[in-house]
């Protein structure tokens, strides 16, 4: 059996006599050479394209390929340009490295060169007329390469079969584990305002001198803790399932200005100053962006030491919301992280302990949702969180958005 061992660069690592015996090429001659360096595959048809892509798919799927009978004509040793007519079955499989990836390949071939002489040969024996018998032999090769040619497309089929397979098996893993994180966050999130609900309520109960007054104010904030998770959740969940909502034309400069104005009128400890171009319309659901920036501001407000700054722009042919602070700033490794969901980092607990945890993760989500969006920008001192989303599209009026996937209808 003839094999050679190629790298998966396709160079020639080793070859066993077999394989010298066969090609008429040494193994001096072979190793460290490049497979289509040695046999460009001559004239013939597109047998060295068809070799390249049967080892970029064991490279790339980490499986045996086999390919069909075909005309792979080699050059003779020593004699540049002098090519002689072969045919073979090629086999091609993966050897792979401690990574798990490709590291070599075993190409296996096998001549039949000398079976379709006897086919031609016995064709001569029939008596036919030279053309009828020469049209005869290409009638037969024909009809093996066609066979060949059906074997290695049902090979492709049921590999694209399994890839697909795999990819939903993958997919259905990830659906899996993502929804095990969702309960076991939800469960740790909720058990906090839970446990403290059922301690007040037990000691109502048991404990005669106990401040009704008193617990049942305390037990009204664990209700409104657990109504704050549970809002956010549903939220959450409306935004991963693609629910649509609607849109029309807003004026993120207005719609900032609205808010920042609002804002003024309660207590706000740090100064909150804006910058806003005129002019930046986008396309979005006016509920749900007004959402995004207020989970922005309570965010920049809760980390910031005295200034909370507010710009609006278009950029590069972006709407761009910027909300920075002056606080401690996030670092580079957690800058991710904090748009999971329940994800909170220590400052910010201490900051505001009664926060939920998903106010970012629902601002990145609304975010993607107008086909946008949400990161934090290098800025130092503090934290800038950025916001970038489609202008405003003067063809439609209006529309519905569908998780980010749908465009606007006009």
């Amino acid at each position: 059996m003839a094999v050679s061992i190629l790298s998966s660069a396709w160079v020639y690592v080793a070859v066993n006599c077999a394989y010298e015996r066969l090609t008429g090429w040494s193994r001096e001659q072979l190793v460290g050479r490049n497979v289509f360096e040695v046999f460009p595959g001559g004239a013939a048809g597109r047998s060295a394209d068809q070799l390249r892509a049967s080892l970029e798919r064991v490279v790339e799927m980490a499986e045996v390929d086999t390919m069909p009978l075909q005309q792979y004509d080699t050059e003779e040793p020593g004699r540049p340009g002098v090519f002689h007519e072969r045919y073979w079955t090629i086999l091609n499989a993966p050897v792979l490295g401690p990574d798990g990836r490709v590291a070599l390949i075993i190409n296996r071939v096998e001549e039949v060169t000398g079976f379709i002489r006897e086919l031609r040969e016995a064709d001569s024996g029939t008596g036919l007329q030279p053309q009828a018998l020469a049209a005869r032999t290409r009638a037969i090769e024909a009809e093996l390469f066609v066979r060949a040619r059906e074997l290695q497309e049902v090979n492709q089929r049921l590999r694209r079969a399994e890839a697909r397979e795999h990819r939903a098996a993958v997919a259905a893993q990830q659906a899996l584990q993502h929804q095990r994180q969702v309960v076991a966050d939800t469960s740790h999130d909720l058990r906090g305002p839970l446990a403290g609900l059922r301690t007040r309520l037990e000691v109502a109960l048991t404990d005669p001198d106990a401040d009704s007054h008193q617990i049942l104010h305390s037990a009204l904030y664990d209700a409104e803790r657990l109504g704050d998770i549970v809002a956010d959740l549903l939220e959450l969940a409306r935004l991963e399932a693609n629910a649509p909502w609607r849109t029309q034309e807003v004026d993120l400069a207005h719609l900032v200005r609205a808010e920042t104005d609002r804002r003024a009128q309660g207590p706000r400890p740090p100064d909150l100053t804006v910058d806003l171009a005129v002019g930046v319309i986008v396309d979005a659901s006016p509920v749900r962006l007004t959402r995004l920036l207020n989970n922005l501001l309570d965010n920049a407000e809760r980390h910031a030491r005295a200034r909370v700054d507010v710009t609006v722009a278009q950029q590069q042919g972006k709407a761009v919301l910027e909300v920075t602070d002056d606080g401690a700033g996030i670092p580079v490794d957690e800058r991710e992280k904090v748009f999971d969901r329940f994800y909170r980092r220590s400052d910010a607990r201490r900051a505001d302990p009664e926060g939920t945890g998903l106010g970012l993760a629902i601002a990145r989500q609304i975010a993607q949702g107008h086909h946008g969006d949400l990161h934090i920008a290098d800025h130092s001192p503090g934290t800038r969180f950025t916001l970038r989303l489609p202008l405003h599209d003067p063809g439609s009026a209006g529309g519905v958005i569908a998780g980010g996937n749908a465009p606007n209808a006009g």
